[in-house]
């Protein structure tokens, strides 16, 4: 297939200072939970992305110094000469399919809490952590501002000695002591590097020069900024500083990398924010430099992009998350395949990895994380081992994505499923307010789905274990593998993390779960939502009843609403829309009892109790399996190999109830193993410490 002729503009090279990029796409800088840890999965992953087509190939933070790390999370070190190889690893991936290598070097200021190095953070000023860290900050003299810089001048010389091509001086979002030394509300100083705006910018300039003069020959030197904080008067804004900052700086770096803050609004989910939405904060900085200009805001649309570049917004497209969920999205534009892009959703799923201090994870893009220790590879997949074919139950998100990856390896599927709609919970959940954008798991699995003759889609097709058995036995061809995908139900009993019996007295009240919502209930008078799951759903309820005008008490026995999210950076904006809308929020409480008409509440410390009015119940706690048919079919072997089938098992929530990204893994998994040999122990590579 050719290129689209209106997406030719995306490939024309763009030159950055001393290097030159083969085409507009540019992975700015994310983080993925590998870092210094991982470096094999680092390089593999970031390598996946070069082939995939991005010119550019950013690492994450890479701290420069051990008076800056934050352990646990794991991020990139480059303290001294012994971290260059790892390093190196990914840029000899990267330049391996012609793209340019990028490195984001960090300080972290008064925001490192040094937990490893146990070295006093440092700051413009003396402060105190902000996050709930019984730590304090020293305030940086001016010979500790001369030993900043130089360490940067190392950092950046070693950065070009382990490779890379654009090396960075990183003041964006809210963690790094560049922006520290910019901000009002952090920098206190009396001398010349504290006070007036121009003052404030100072040690930024001196690092961008620094840098220029010690790698500049050969290496781009790129600044990431935040042009708004989002503060008012209290912070930078696109509006007044951030303009000016860049007015000042214009034509000194290379390349302007520009973005907001903090980290939840520069990497805002699809429940709050739409692609583009960094636009209007961003907008002038080409008016301002002739350099290029890189900016994000979740672009998966190829139309979109060009019309950036067109309208003079900017001359790279940047992205973290759609080159997460879609490493070859540079390739399949390229390739007229533009119908064939996985979309990112905007769930961050990506960003539970590195806050959890795991390989990173995505919800469209399984193989995410994956590239190393599995060596699963996003566009390609081993053929099948046989001519079996292979009868899927359930076109959920892991049902669908198991019959995509079988298809895709040349395996007969055949896809059953009992409604007249393929998505399973994600067509229900994607209805809900906020989450429209999810049924992009569902969308791009029924699209390239169609496109594989191997599969037929069967829809309003329940089948119990009778018809399976009779199908496998009749069908000449062979149906010799089923893998069941039925998904689960949310309970009605209130049993889970705090309740490991059920709560007394449902019986006395009109109760209902998120299926019946989702289902279209009607619920009648004031309603409690007891949130026992503490993700999303709890609070997407509570939005949509009060949306549509019901009195809403939220009660959740977590210190704070949906507190899992804090994890997906969306936990704030969450509660705040809750307070806004008008939903009474009722945290460190238990459901202790349900009496007719009212509800009775427990302080998770006291058990101190309090009584509420409720005429409808709504549990969020845990799911059920729906694993009824699995049951029916293993409990008869004899009659499972007379019926020809060889292989048995259980995929996504009906195995394991989790999250959609959790179920896409389980169906790509059951799709990449099937006919393989058992794995006896660890079935992956592991990242090993060499003594």
């Amino acid at each position: 297939m050719k290129r689209d002729p209106r997406y030719d503009i995306l490939f024309e090279p763009v030159k950055i200072g001393p290097v030159t990029a083969k085409n507009r796409f540019f992975q700015v800088p994310h983080c993925n939970g590998m870092g210094y840890l991982r470096p094999n999965s680092l390089a593999e992953m970031r390598g996946i992305k070069a082939e995939g087509g991005w010119s550019v190939v950013c690492t994450e933070e890479v701290y420069i110094h051990s008076s800056s790390e934050c352990d646990p999370m794991v991020e990139g070190r480059l303290w001294d000469d012994g971290d260059i190889p790892a390093l190196a690893k990914m840029t000899e991936a990267v330049h391996k399919h012609g793209s340019l290598a990028g490195i984001e070097l960090q300080h972290g200021g008064f925001c490192s809490t040094n937990h490893y190095s146990r070295i006093p953070p440092i700051s413009p000023s003396a402060i105190s952590n902000d996050d709930y860290v019984p730590l304090q900050a020293r305030a940086m003299n001016k010979s500790d501002i001369r030993e900043y810089r130089k360490w940067h001048r190392k950092a950046a010389l070693r950065a070009k000695q382990a490779g890379f091509d654009l090396i960075y001086v990183y003041a964006a979002h809210a963690g790094t002591l560049l922006t520290h030394f910019l901000s009002r509300r952090f920098n206190k100083r009396t001398d010349e590097y504290g006070g007036s705006l121009e003052n404030r910018v100072r040690l930024f300039r001196e690092v961008i020069e620094d840098t220029k003069d010690a790698v500049g020959d050969t290496c781009a030197v790129a600044v990431r900024f935040a042009v708004d904080e989002f503060l008012g008067p209290q912070g930078i804004t696109a509006e007044n500083e951030g303009r000016e900052i860049v007015e000042m700086l214009a034509e000194l770096p290379d390349l302007w990398d520009v973005n907001i803050s903090d980290w939840s609004r520069d990497s805002a989910t699809s429940r709050f924010e739409s692609e583009g939405y960094q636009e209007s904060y961003i907008s002038f900085v080409k008016s301002v430099t002739s350099k290029p200009v890189v900016g994000v805001g979740r672009y998966t649309s190829p139309d979109t992009m060009v019309s950036l570049i067109e309208r003079g917004i900017m001359d790279m497209i940047g992205a973290a998350r759609p080159s997460i969920a879609d490493p070859f999205l540079p390739k399949k534009i390229e390739q007229g395949r533009a119908d064939e892009i996985r979309e990112c959703i905007g769930c961050n799923i990506c960003v539970t990895g590195d806050e959890l201090s795991v390989p990173i994870r995505c919800t469209q893009n399984p193989t995410m994380g994956e590239e190393w220790r599995r060596g699963w590879h996003p566009e390609r997949i081993a053929a099948r081992k046989s001519d079996d074919g292979v009868l899927v139950v359930g076109g959920g998100p892991s049902g669908l994505e198991c019959a995509l990856a079988l298809g895709q390896r040349g395996y007969r599927v055949i896809l059953a499923e009992t409604l007249a709609e393929l998505g399973g919970r994600v067509s229900r959940e994607s209805r809900l307010p906020g989450l429209s954008e999810w049924g992009r798991v569902r969308d791009y699995r029924v699209h390239m789905l169609e496109k594989l003759e191997e599969v037929s889609i069967y829809r309003g097709n329940p089948l119990n274990a009778e018809e399976i058995f009779e199908f496998s036995a009749a069908d000449q061809f062979g149906y010799s593998h089923v893998i069941l995908a039925t998904g689960a139900n949310w309970r009605r009993d209130g049993m889970g993390r705090m309740h490991r019996e059920p709560i007394p007295g449902l019986e006395k009240i009109p109760l209902f779960t998120p299926d019946d919502i989702m289902d279209g209930a009607v619920l009648k008078g004031k309603v409690v939502i007891y949130d026992d799951d503490h993700y999303y759903m709890g609070g997407v309820l509570a939005e949509k009843l009060r949306q549509e005008g019901h009195e809403v008490l939220l009660v959740t026995p977590a210190a704070d609403i949906s507190t899992w999210t804090h994890h997906t950076l969306e936990q704030k904006n969450i509660q705040k829309n809750l307070l806004e809308l008008g939903v009474e929020l009722a945290p460190q409480t238990d459901l202790a009892a349900v009496h007719s008409g009212m509800v009775e509440l427990a302080c998770v410390f006291t058990d101190k109790r309090t009584e509420r009015a409720c005429d409808s119940l709504i549990l969020v706690t845990e799911r059920i399996p729906n694993d009824e048919l699995f049951t029916a079919l293993e409990e008869d072997p004899t009659r499972l190999t007379d019926a020809g089938i060889k292989t048995l098992s259980c995929i996504g929530d009906c195995l394991a109830p989790g999250t959609i990204a959790a179920a896409v893994y389980s169906g790509h998994l059951a799709a990449r193993e099937l006919e393989s040999e058992p794995q006896e122990e660890v079935p992956f590579l592991r990242e090993r410490i060499q003594l």
